[in-house]
């Protein structure tokens, strides 16, 4: 199984990683240097949840973190809100 959005198709990135050293100017230090610069892989923010479908049902995908809050896919409900009967709510404003 890929490391990629099921949604936008987001997929690790590479990058590099820089490693400093010394003190910053700001804080009355000479400056930070570069010590070492490697190569490193940067991973989307992945979850496994459950998104509703149009037709109803639902299905476990791999969703950025992104998806989620933009409201791009929709979360199964796992238990629907619980909900009175109409008679049940006259009898409790009545008392």
């Amino acid at each position: 199984m890929a490391r990629v959005c099921e949604i936008c198709g987001k997929g690790p990135q590479m990058g590099n990683s820089v490693e400093t050293r010394g003190k910053a100017k700001y804080l009355g230090g000479v400056g930070t240097k570069i010590t070492g610069i490697t190569r490193r892989k940067f991973k989307p923010n992945l979850q496994k949840i459950k998104v509703a479908l149009p037709s109803g049902g639902a299905k476990s995908m791999m969703v950025c973190t992104q998806c989620i809050r933009s409201g791009a896919v929709r979360k199964a409900v796992k238990r629907p809100p619980f909900k009175l009967n109409p008679a049940d709510a006259k009898v409790a404003a009545s008392s």
